[in-house]
């Protein structure tokens, strides 16, 4: 590597300290934006680039952290997340070594214990599948952050609120006019484990209720359907949505609108609609979440929108402060936002209403 090429090279070009390049480099301290200018210039000019191998020796790190996600091969929700992790993490001069699951626990367990040898300086897990994974990177002295499903482990954590995310989409429902609202989710049953005090499924369907009982209208188990987001070996991948619409349009009185608690179902959901000769939302209004893939099926889907990008950068925010030493569990919750898209409307009977009247 030249003179010119180092820290001291970019000083004598820029005409300051080593001091001053550092603190232009960092981004940290007072430096006159003449001067800061100077030194950005000096930099480019010589071509120079920090060394981190040098910075991980002198900071005994490796600057890099790992990702697991649980699958990338059939839900986008989990590479949006992992970008705001990205994103941030570049921000912050760290490298993110990423690996996807696909929901085994062995690839997890294998996963964390060769991140272990590469000496990386924290884990993030969208989501984590066993507890053992976690009890191992604690065991290396490796810091965790849990995103979205949290294990019983003393780790810290981004979460969404979920039951006011399903009240939000509720009350939207109602105030179209709807009454008679059906529900297409995963089922808590399916999901709970006992190292999960409570689900993701479980807060999404008690907000459903909550949503329902504020209103003044009752549970009808006729429109309800649990089942699963979807099977690894099946095809479609919306073939639970598609089940789940099937069972609400055999109803003696069919709903007239669904929240369906992933926009992977609603998508099923939306097919056998289509099939059945309905119009969303002239017949049926369908409330998605996740936001993940909504915007793109038509009619756009309203849904409860989870700030994904945001989830993963905060979660890098926390893996950075263990890093730098604040080893005090900390669990961030973020809210959700209902983005109304053309996939809602009044029901049928309302839209009768206000058509005028013939001669």
């Amino acid at each position: 590597m030249s003179k010119s090429a180092t820290l001291m090279g970019v000083a004598e070009h820029a005409g300051v300290s080593t001091a001053t390049v550092a603190r232009v480099l960092k981004k940290n301290g007072y430096v006159k934006e003449e001067t800061r200018q100077r030194v950005e210039e000096a930099i480019r000019q010589t071509g120079y680039r920090p060394n981190g191998v040098a910075r991980g020796l002198r900071t005994n790190r490796s600057m890099t952290i790992g990702n697991f996600l649980r699958s990338t091969t059939h839900n986008p929700f989990f590479a949006e997340i992992a970008r705001g992790t990205e994103d941030e993490a570049l921000r912050n001069d760290y490298t993110v070594i990423l690996l996807n699951m696909e929901a085994s626990r062995e690839r997890e367990r294998l996963g964390v214990e060769r991140l272990i040898e590469r000496r990386v300086d924290a884990m993030v897990f969208t989501y984590a599948i066993d507890v053992e994974s976690l009890d191992i990177a604690a065991a290396a002295g490796i810091p965790a952050v849990q995103v979205e499903r949290v294990l019983d482990r003393p780790t810290s954590a981004v979460v969404v609120d979920n039951p006011a995310g399903s009240v939000q989409a509720i009350e939207h429902l109602v105030r179209l006019g709807h009454r008679r609202i059906g529900f297409i989710g995963a089922d808590p049953v399916l999901y709970r484990t006992p190292m999960m005090p409570v689900s993701v499924e479980e807060e999404r369907l008690a907000g459903y209720r909550q949503g329902l009982q504020a209103a003044g209208i009752g549970y009808a188990d006729d429109i309800i359907f649990l089942g699963r987001y979807f099977a690894a070996d099946e095809d479609p991948i919306t073939a639970w949505g598609q089940m789940g619409m099937r069972h609400l349009l055999q109803a003696r009185e069919r709903p007239t609108a669904v929240l369906i608690t992933s926009d992977v179902l609603a998508a099923g959901a939306l097919q056998v609609v289509y099939e059945a000769g309905l119009r969303v939302p002239d017949d049926i209004s369908i409330v998605g979440f996740d936001a993940n893939i909504g915007r793109f099926l038509s009619p756009a889907l309203t849904t409860v929108s989870h700030p994904l990008r945001e989830m993963g950068k905060v979660a890098c925010e926390l893996a950075l402060a263990a890093i730098a030493g604040d080893t005090t569990p900390r669990v961030v919750r973020l809210r959700t936002k209902l983005e109304v898209r053309g996939s809602t409307g009044a029901p049928p009977s309302r839209r009768k209403s206000r058509r005028p009247a013939e001669p």
